[in-house]
């Protein structure tokens, strides 16, 4: 079928969708954003970036009772848009889109994923 994009299977159960518009992490499918934030990053590897993200967001709200994380990351002109966030069964804490947020901008973090993440040239 024409404009369907396969779901692949990767390591750890972890399922991936890539396609010219975006890259897709998500541990459920189909994909669902019940707590998110966004923020722009460059044009990087967006399976890298992704990766790394999730292990943070994980680490960041691994406590949190019901939690699946999602990295959704779309292309943009100017590199991509990064949308990180998940799935929560039952009630999302207070201040958890915030915590995201704050996730996304931490320049250590950022200056951390730039490098993971840079396209490799050979």
């Amino acid at each position: 079928m024409q404009g369907e994009v396969a779901i692949r299977r990767l390591k750890g159960g972890w399922l991936e969708q890539r396609s010219a518009e975006g890259y897709v992490l998500a541990r459920e499918w189909p994909p669902r954003l019940d707590v998110s934030a966004t923020s722009a990053f460059p044009d990087l590897s967006a399976s890298r970036l992704a990766r790394q993200i999730r292990q943070d967001l994980w680490r960041s709200l691994k406590n949190m009772r019901g939690f699946s994380p999602i990295v959704q990351i779309h292309f943009t002109l100017q590199g991509m848009t990064v949308t990180a966030g998940g799935r929560v069964y039952g009630r999302a804490p207070r201040g958890i889109a915030s915590q995201i947020q704050s996730l996304l901008e931490n320049p250590a973090n950022r200056e951390r994923w730039l490098t993971w993440a840079r396209r490799r040239t050979t």
